[in-house]
């Protein structure tokens, strides 16, 4: 087996060269870009900040840039996650305690078209974080990988150190960092590396539990919840066919090659969907009650509020 910390030149097939659209790099006197004008979705409790990909990218780079110390968040979470957020208060508290959430997948816009809202962009980390390296290559930053096994993630790593040249590959460790010993050892070997992002893909609740417990530790200015990432890069699994993705339907192509999700997402799904409902319905007779209160107050005389108050 490979050494984990080793950067060789892969032999791994890349995909076609993609034109990602320039973006200036933020001026770090320049107003913050998570201003209180973002849009955000309520979701099961959970905030999911609403943009487009360049935005998202924008205000990725914008926390790479801060360096003042602190390492924030940002996790992606779709139909599973906000389930599991919705069983788990804890884990509830580990999603709302990110810099950012982005809203991945079909579930997630079916649920923001039960509340009257077109989502203006489905922000999954296999997309975006392409998009990040692509749109900010060269420009000095530096990654480090973390998840997977030993094999996946040193395919994983081979991949990305061809693919992305505009970033430097800080270093990659697999992602079975169970005890508080490895962490700690792990979590050294990326302060080491000087990272300004940290990848960690374990699948969740694993990955979002790891940064959020060990993110007081971190000197890395971003860390960001991949999920399965590596799995793309080492060649383990394979994207669904792009007509498949534009039509939402990208999970089936993801239960195609990995049917032990099925039970996950053909039950998951509609109890996301039925939770969600329950939410809107919630939601609708709070306000319908207020409404009817404030008609009763307004339809008083003088006479009747004097008395009431």
């Amino acid at each position: 087996m490979p050494s984990n910390d080793s950067t060789q030149t892969p032999t791994l097939p890349l995909p076609a060269a993609t034109d990602a659209p320039q973006i200036e790099p933020p001026r770090l006197d320049a107003p913050s870009l998570h201003a209180a004008d973002l849009r955000r979705l309520s979701i099961l409790g959970i905030h999911i900040t609403d943009v487009t990909r360049p935005r998202a990218i924008e205000l990725l780079e914008e926390l790479i840039r801060r360096r003042d110390g602190h390492a924030r968040s940002v996790f992606f979470v779709n139909a599973h996650t906000l389930n599991l957020a919705a069983a788990d208060r804890e884990f509830h508290n580990v999603l709302g305690s990110a810099e950012y959430l982005f809203g991945d997948g079909t579930g997630v816009r079916w649920a923001a078209r039960l509340q009257g809202v077109r989502l203006r962009a489905n922000l999954m980390g296999t997309d975006l974080v392409p998009a990040l390296f692509e749109t900010t290559a060269g420009r000095g930053y530096r990654y480090f990988l973390l998840g997977a096994d030993e094999d996946s993630i040193f395919r994983a790593a081979q991949f990305a150190a061809a693919k992305y040249t505009g970033w430097t590959q800080a270093g990659y460790h697999h992602g079975y960092v169970n005890t508080p010993e490895r962490s700690a050892g792990v979590v050294r070997r990326i302060n080491d590396s000087q990272a300004d992002v940290l990848l960690v893909g374990q699948g969740n609740p694993i990955q979002e539990r790891w940064i959020h417990a060990h993110q007081h530790k971190l000197n890395v200015p971003l860390c960001m919840a991949v999920g399965g990432l590596f799995n793309y890069w080492a060649g383990d699994i394979r994207r669904a066919p792009a007509w498949l993705r534009r039509r939402g339907a990208e999970w089936l192509g993801i239960l195609w090659q990995q049917p032990h999700k099925a039970r996950r997402d053909l039950l998951g799904n509609p109890l996301f969907i039925a939770r969600v409902a329950r939410q809107c319905w919630n939601d609708n007779e709070g306000r319908r009650g207020q409404a009817a209160v404030l008609a009763r107050s307004t339809a008083m005389n003088p006479e009747q509020q004097r008395a009431k108050q």
